[in-house]
């Protein structure tokens, strides 16, 4: 790995990057908890269960496609389990595997949160780009993903 510094130009594409993806989530947590008490980590948790709906989820792929670490998917998870959002089972083909799957009543809260959660998402990041920007966008986004993936 190379130690030196990155230059103007990289600096100029670094620093919005990182800003940018450091306020994000913190915004998106202030709408989400104000209209819905759903903090963000929470809610995308929430909204990887209910896209696979079909089957639980073990807890060790569900903490790779959230980005978490198991400690803090299992506290998050605790925490969506006392409000029933969300239950917790052994797997059936092997009982020391959790999987987690989505209850109704966090079907419920997914419908009441999806239109604050969009809306923002629409202001924040769709709406100010053109179609040609957010297509850039997507497949910048794309390339860079499983590097970062593999990293973790």
């Amino acid at each position: 790995m190379s130690d030196r510094r990155l230059d103007d130009a990289e600096m100029a594409t670094w620093l919005p990057t990182i800003r940018f993806v450091q306020l994000l989530p913190q915004v998106l947590d202030r709408a989400l908890k104000a209209e819905t008490g759903l903090n963000h980590a929470h809610y995308a948790i929430l909204i990887t269960l209910a896209n696979d709906s079909e089957r639980a989820i073990p807890m060790t792929e569900l903490a790779r496609i959230a980005g978490l670490s198991r400690s803090r998917l299992s506290h998050a998870i605790d925490s969506l389990e006392e409000r029933g959002w969300v239950i917790r089972t052994s797997c059936s083909s092997d009982k020391r595997t959790l999987t987690a799957a989505l209850t109704d009543a966090g079907r419920e809260l997914l419908r009441s949160a999806a239109p604050v959660h969009v809306a923002q998402i629409r202001e924040l990041v769709l709406d100010p780009l053109s179609a040609e920007e957010r297509d850039q966008l997507g497949g910048i986004l794309s390339k860079l993903l499983p590097g970062v993936t593999a990293a973790l």
